[in-house]
């Protein structure tokens, strides 16, 4: 398999479970869960709080292990793999963005996207470059050298989407995205992340309790019960 073809396989869940402990027994979040997210879709997942929606995001990130199952980032099976190997496979193919941004204070936005390029390993005039260009693509060009707290919540959030797409990853995962965001200001942030998925190929799953992303979402599916199930399919 070339690494063009990796790019296409996208996200996929085996008969993922999930539980949690719920008094003397457990409670099943996911239960065989199984899902696949092609290069370029944007689903969407929606459910009541507990249903297992930040589970599901933790899973698709490798920053937990399923109790049974498998989770295949661009054809990779991932389950058996060691601590260490999950980690650069992390690194390498997933982008996250946070409800909050989570930007570090003392950073300025051009700095925030250099410091996964670091951690990437990119040469410094290589990761400068191109964290130069994803503040452009996202409308930031003149907002490079502010701090978080100079920034609107707005501008935060697309210095997190860049951030999220400064390794250049396969699979992008957002955890609620738009919750900290006025209406207006939501509907822009949820166009925004669609619209560079789609551009970049870039398998996504978002988990909201927004409504604002699923006007611009290829599938939304419910959570709940431990089961996953289609709301609406979006004809391309």
């Amino acid at each position: 398999m070339t690494d063009t073809d990796q790019r296409q396989s996208g996200l996929s869940f085996r008969d993922l479970t999930a539980s949690v402990p719920d008094g003397p027994g457990t409670r099943v979040l996911l239960d065989h869960v199984n899902l696949d997210v092609a290069a370029g879709e944007v689903v969407v997942v929606t459910g009541p709080s507990g249903s297992g929606k930040s589970t599901l995001l933790a899973l698709a990130g490798l920053l937990r292990r399923p109790a049974e199952g498998d989770i295949l980032i661009d054809g990779i099976a991932t389950a058996s793999l060691s601590e260490r190997r999950r980690t650069a496979l992390r690194r390498d193919h997933i982008g996250i963005i946070y409800q909050s941004a989570n930007l570090l204070p003392s950073l300025t936005a051009r700095e925030q996207l250099e410091l996964v390029g670091h951690i990437d390993r990119q040469r410094r005039g290589e990761s400068r470059a191109r964290a130069d260009q994803l503040l452009a693509d996202l409308g930031l060009t003149g907002r490079a050298d502010q701090l978080p707290g100079q920034l609107s919540g707005g501008e935060r959030q697309r210095v997190g989407i860049a951030r999220a797409l400064m390794a250049d990853p396969s699979v992008l995962l957002a955890d609620e995205p738009t919750a900290s965001l006025d209406p207006s200001l939501a509907a822009d942030v949820s166009a925004l992340i669609t619209d560079e998925a789609h551009r970049r190929g870039l398998a996504t799953v978002i988990v909201t309790h927004d409504d604002a992303p699923l006007g611009h979402a290829d599938r939304h599916l419910h959570l709940a019960g431990g089961v996953l199930t289609t709301v609406e399919t979006v004809a391309s």
